[in-house]
């Protein structure tokens, strides 16, 4: 048994180096027989790939397994491929975990690039995440920042789980713009049933976490063994089964016509299943998909960048008291920070953008694959290989960035530099056709929540704890946040 698979793993690794053989491509490190770079990965990819660009160039080839993978860690790259060559990178890979929970690749982030992608984009775009639908879920997210302060202020002087608050908010934000329902309500009808936020933990972690057959897809069977497919299987009922619930509750409650502003967006996927002018009919596959998009991107995203924007705070009280004086100045003689203010904000802009820059929630994006063969830098990009863009290694490069490592807000002072991809040097959401559309999305409710922390409260490490006791080391999973959850303490501020 055991020098069979030796066996078919050395075919697999023989047949993937004579397909790339005469190809000019980019540097490589030395591979290992059969897994090729994978033992490169280390427990933190972004990291380790980080070194290995360091040492090998910013545009690298890897053996990732059986899956050939260039990893870009360079400005200059990612402007040449998203610039000239978007296209020909505009794939994704259909991974283990993802195709499942996404119906098969139904949702925007990972379908295949064609028609369906298109349509549903579109519909992402133009229908769920615009700026005007966002806008219609202002008070959404002001009851639920106003929560989250009042949950703080029941807990002042005492240690404040800063991490799991913020991941609280984000779901029941996500949860009512979606369903029209917080996420603390039960999956079904029986109180037995998981609450939809513990089901989308496990989500977030399956799809996180290490899959051998996003590696070598042919020993996917693995899978069976070692007790995921079982996971995966029961996650994944367990949310179709809350989906098949949420869509049989609109249906019935679309008697009546409701008034567009007032619609949730399942209410919207809903009308334009119905609507016979669309190039791509809807099933309710694709739209639990899409839903599957906007919980498991909506989410994560901003919870983790307010955790890391808290922590970043703390450990920077000069660039704390500043945003606190402009938050309490910009919102003088009220109770509290309100949307319509969130746009005098200049320096609480400068800090998230910071953040996104140190922190990027997706650190290597979303990955892609080329649909098709193109040359960048005089290197041969053969068509089906893997892309990993290192948003964290861009990010940090002392060649765009003056001491890169440092916290500092001030360096995006009079810059036009944005989150929305025509930047090459902070690519947080990624650039290109395949870029995150989720940014009108994510930023307010990230703005909101930490303009108002800061605003009724002073806000310091638990008692005996210095700065330098602040672990900020990353956990990689679904997104990139805190290992050990941020924990600060909350004093009263008086505003008057």
């Amino acid at each position: 048994m055991l020098s069979s698979f030796v066996l078919f793993l050395f075919i697999v690794f023989s047949f993937t180096k004579k397909k790339n053989k005469g190809k000019k491509l980019p540097p490589s490190p030395k591979k290992l027989p059969i897994i090729g770079n994978l033992h490169q990965l280390g427990k933190l990819p972004h990291r380790s790939l980080q070194k290995l660009s360091n040492e090998y160039g910013d545009f690298i080839f890897l053996q990732l397994g059986s899956i050939p993978t260039l990893v870009v860690s360079s400005a200059d790259v990612a402007k040449e491929i998203f610039r000239t060559h978007d296209v020909a990178f505009a794939g994704r890979p259909a991974l283990y975990a993802a195709r499942k929970l996404s119906y098969n690749c139904c949702n925007v982030s990972f379908a295949p690039y064609g028609d369906y992608w298109r349509e549903v984009r579109k519909i992402l775009v133009l229908e769920l995440l615009s700026a005007k639908r966002v806008q219609s879920f202002s008070s959404i997210r002001d009851e639920e920042v106003s929560h989250l302060v009042q949950q703080v202020g029941n807990s002042l002087n005492s240690s404040i789980n800063i991490s799991a608050g913020a991941l609280a908010l984000s779901n029941n934000v996500v949860c009512r713009v979606a369903f029209g329902k917080g996420s603390n309500e039960r999956g079904g009808e029986n109180n037995g049933e998981k609450m939809f936020h513990e089901i989308l933990y496990e989500t977030q972690e399956l799809l996180g976490g290490f899959n051998i057959a996003d590696y070598f897809p042919n020993m996917a069977w693995i899978n069976k063994v070692n007790g995921l497919d079982k996971r995966l299987e029961k996650n994944f009922r367990e949310l179709d089964k809350y989906y098949d619930k949420v869509i049989e509750d609109h249906v019935d409650s679309r008697n009546w016509i409701k008034q567009r502003d007032d619609e949730d967006l399942v209410d919207v996927l809903l009308r334009i299943q119905k609507d016979p002018n669309q190039d791509v009919p809807l099933q309710d596959s694709h739209i639990k998909g899409l839903l599957a998009d906007i919980f498991i991107a909506g989410t994560d995203t901003s919870s983790t960048t307010i955790e890391w924007v808290m922590a970043e705070l703390i450990l920077n009280p000069r660039i704390m008291k500043k945003a606190q004086q402009e938050v309490r100045q910009v919102a003088k003689g009220k109770h509290k920070v309100q949307e319509t203010d969130l746009y005098k904000l200049e320096y609480l802009k400068l800090i998230i953008k910071e953040t996104l820059r140190l922190h990027p929630p997706a650190p290597l994006l979303v990955p892609r694959v080329t649909i098709s063969s193109c040359k960048i830098m005089d290197y041969e990009v053969p068509a089906n290989t893997r892309i990993l863009i290192n948003a964290t290694a861009i990010m940090t490069d002392p060649k765009y960035w003056e001491d890169p490592l440092t916290f500092l807000p001030e360096r995006f002072l009079n810059k036009e530099i944005d989150y929305r991809g025509q930047n090459f040097e902070f690519l947080p959401f990624g650039a290109g056709r395949r870029g995150c559309p989720g940014i009108n999305f994510s930023i307010p409710l990230v703005e909101l929540a930490i303009a108002n922390l800061l605003f009724h409260y002073e806000w310091s490490l638990p008692e005996g704890m210095k700065a330098k006791d602040l672990d900020m080391e990353e956990a990689l999973g679904l997104t990139m946040h805190k290992k050990t959850p941020l924990c600060l303490v909350a004093s009263y501020y008086e505003l008057y």
